[in-house]
């Protein structure tokens, strides 16, 4: 990949999986990464991990917990005040097929998390990602959101009985019409990546999802090889708007990324434009020129 050297990264949920592997190898690169992570022990204890591995770059930690709209505020503050530029921002933190939790202010926890939060950190750091020459958002989604749908009449699940899966899907099929969104507002860089099925911390949720990690090892990947996607979408060069990026093959489930097509339903303008609207009635943010 280009080199980024001297270019300053955020990455959210920096502190395992796809998110630590992608900090690290941009980081033995040479760039500068803010690990924005909900937990301070974890991030610190990941922190020294990576100051031990290379001496190149920088990386920090800062506190970010997607699931209250007061902790994004409060880490857009400290970083617009901390730093003067943005090159990449990549939305990586996720949760994954939980128990019906709820957000501080009140919505379903996946879509809360994986859309909702940040949704909002993007809409708060956009004038400096705007300010920003060569600036891009990376969005990470799943194959899961190829089989998505969006109720739009109860997306926090408030009337409906609760079901995992489906949530999870809506949250990772919200992520691509998102950046879909994103992509006709701005004028810096989108981009999305999936990283097919990578052996993570993000399964623990699932009993299905931990046994396939070794059942089916020959047909997942590393997280060390599912952040290749995350890398790619960050450094390709030229890309067009929403770029999308995932594990070849007809499963997408593993191998070197490659050019993918988004979800049907993600290439409804209509459902773009809806979910845009939605995200800002419910954070009451959104992206001002």
């Amino acid at each position: 990949m280009p080199s980024p050297e001297g270019l300053r990264i955020v990455i959210t949920g920096a502190n395992a999986g796809i998110g630590y592997e992608a900090a690290r190898q941009w980081l033995e690169r040479g760039a500068d990464v803010t690990m924005a992570c909900r937990n301070p022990a974890k991030a610190e204890a990941a922190l020294a991990r990576l100051r031990a591995s290379t001496p190149n770059g920088s990386v920090e930690t800062m506190a970010l917990d997607l699931a209250d709209l007061d902790s994004v505020q409060a880490f857009a503050e400290v970083y617009l005040q901390r730093h003067d530029r943005l090159d990449r921002l990549v939305l990586n933190a996720g949760i994954m097929v939980p128990p019906l939790g709820r957000t501080v202010q009140g919505f379903e926890q996946q879509f809360g998390v994986n859309h909702l939060g940040h949704f909002a950190l993007t809409c708060l750091l956009h004038p400096l990602l705007k300010a920003t020459p060569g600036a891009r958002v990376v969005g990470v989604t799943s194959v899961a959101g190829d089989m998505g749908k969006m109720h739009w009449d109860d997306v926090n699940w408030n009337e409906r009985r609760y079901s995992a899966w489906p949530a999870y899907c809506q949250s990772k099929l919200a992520n691509q019409l998102f950046i879909r969104g994103l992509a006709s507002r701005v004028n810096y860089d989108t981009t999305l990546a999936h990283p097919g099925w990578s052996r993570t911390h993000l399964q623990r949720h699932s009993f299905g999802a931990k046994m396939g990690n070794l059942l089916f090892r020959p047909f997942n990947m590393s997280a060390t090889k599912g952040a290749w996607p995350t890398l790619r979408a960050g450094m390709e060069p030229d890309v067009g708007p929403a770029a999308y990026f995932g594990a070849r093959g007809l499963t997408q489930l593993a191998g070197p990324p490659k050019p993918r097509r988004h979800a049907r339903r993600a290439r409804k303008d209509e459902d773009v434009e809806r979910l845009w609207a939605l995200s800002v009635e419910l954070t009451g943010l959104t992206i001002e020129d």
